[in-house]
C-alpha cells in the first residue's frame, strides 16, 4: 500500500543491513559493498516493482480504499511512491549502519523492528482508525462497489484477487530476503571471537524463523494492541489527536521498558539474531 511501503521499505534496508553487521563494522562506507549492492538491487528490482504493479492493478486497495481508478492518481505521486519504496531503504539500511558501526547491534535490528511496527500500525489503524477495514476490502470481486465505513471482507479476503496475488510476490518477497539475511548473520558470527560457537543458528531456516516470530508476533502484535489503546482513549476522550498521542506514548514507554530493555523477553528474542554486541558497546 502507498501508505505503508515506505516503512516497509525502511524495514527491509535496515533489516539487510543488520544482519550483515559484522561484516559492515569492517566497512567504513556504507554505500560501497555488496552487502548493499544487494540491498540495492532487492529494493529496485523486487520490492519498487511488486508495489508499482499492486498500485496500478489494485489503485482502490493500494491507496487503502482513497483512489477509485487511475484518474485518481495523479503522476507526481506514482513517481514520489516508486522513488520512496527504494529511497527509505537505503535510509533504513544507512540508519542501521551507523548503529553497527557505533558497535549497537540490538539497536541496529531495532531499525526494522520499528519500521515492520509503523507498517502494521497504518494497516490496522490508519487515519481514522478503520485501516484494518480497508486492508481487507477487495472491490474487485464484489462487483467494484467502492468501500464504505464499517465494509470488509473478514477471512474471505484471504482468496480475493488482491490477496492471490500478495501469495504470488511472497515467492519472490519472502525468499530473497530471508536467504542472505541468513547467510550473513551466520557467516558474520563465524568469524566473530565473541560469539559462542554454540550460539551460532544451525540453518537458515531458524533464522528465517526466529524474523518471522518477531516481525509477525512482536512487531504486529504491538501495533495491534496500541491500535486497540488508541481506540479505547477514543472512547474516553472524543478526540483522535489527544487519543493518538497519549496512546502512542504509552503503548512506546511501556513496550520499551518492560519489553525491549537488555535482559527483557523481546531482547532475548532480539539476541537470537544479533548473537552477541561487541566489546566496544559495553
Amino acid at each position: 500500500m502507498v501508505q505503508v511501503d515506505v516503512f516497509w521499505s525502511y524495514a527491509l534496508g535496515a533489516s539487510f543491513a543488520s544482519a550483515a553487521s559484522r561484516q559492515l563494522k569492517q566497512e567504513n562506507k556504507p554505500f560501497q559493498n555488496d552487502y548493499f549492492t544487494y540491498t540495492l538491487l532487492y529494493l529496485s528490482c523486487i520490492f519498487a516493482p511488486s508495489g508499482i504493479y499492486l498500485l496500478w492493478q489494485f489503485p482502490h486497495w493500494e491507496t487503502m480504499q482513497v483512489a477509485t481508478c487511475h484518474g485518481d492518481l495523479p503522476a507526481w505521486l506514482v513517481t514520489l511512491f516508486s522513488i520512496t519504496n527504494i529511497t527509505q531503504g537505503i535510509l533504513g539500511f544507512w540508519v542501521s549502519y551507523k548503529c553497527i558501526q557505533a558497535g549497537k547491534y540490538y539497536w541496529a535490528h531495532l531499525q526494522w523492528c520499528l519500521g515492520y511496527f509503523c507498517m502494521f500500525f497504518v494497516l490496522l489503524h490508519g487515519w481514522d482508525g478503520l485501516g484494518w477495514q480497508r486492508f481487507l476490502y477487495d472491490p474487485t470481486v464484489l462487483n467494484n462497489q467502492l468501500w464504505e465505513h464499517g465494509k470488509h471482507m473478514g477471512f474471505s479476503f484471504a482468496w480475493s484477487n488482491v490477496a492471490m496475488t500478495l501469495y504470488v510476490m511472497g515467492l519472490f518477497v519472502i525468499p530473497f530476503m530471508i536467504i542472505p539475511m541468513g547467510k550473513w548473520i551466520i557467516e558474520g558470527a563465524q568469524n566473530a571471537p565473541e560469539v559462542n560457537a554454540s550460539d551460532i543458528p544451525d540453518s537458515i531456516l531458524s533464522i528465517g524463523r526466529t524474523f518471522l516470530i518477531l516481525t509477525l508476533g512482536i512487531t504486529l502484535g504491538a501495533s495491534g494492541i496500541t491500535a486497540i489503546v488508541i481506540y479505547l482513549f477514543r472512547l474516553i476522550t472524543g478526540n483522535m489527536f489527544i487519543s493518538f498521542v497519549l496512546g502512542m506514548l504509552i503503548c512506546l514507554f511501556s513496550a520499551y521498558y518492560f519489553l525491549f530493555q537488555h535482559g527483557q523477553f523481546c531482547y532475548e528474542w532480539f539476541k537470537k539474531l544479533f548473537l552477541a554486541e561487541p566489546e566496544t558497546s559495553k
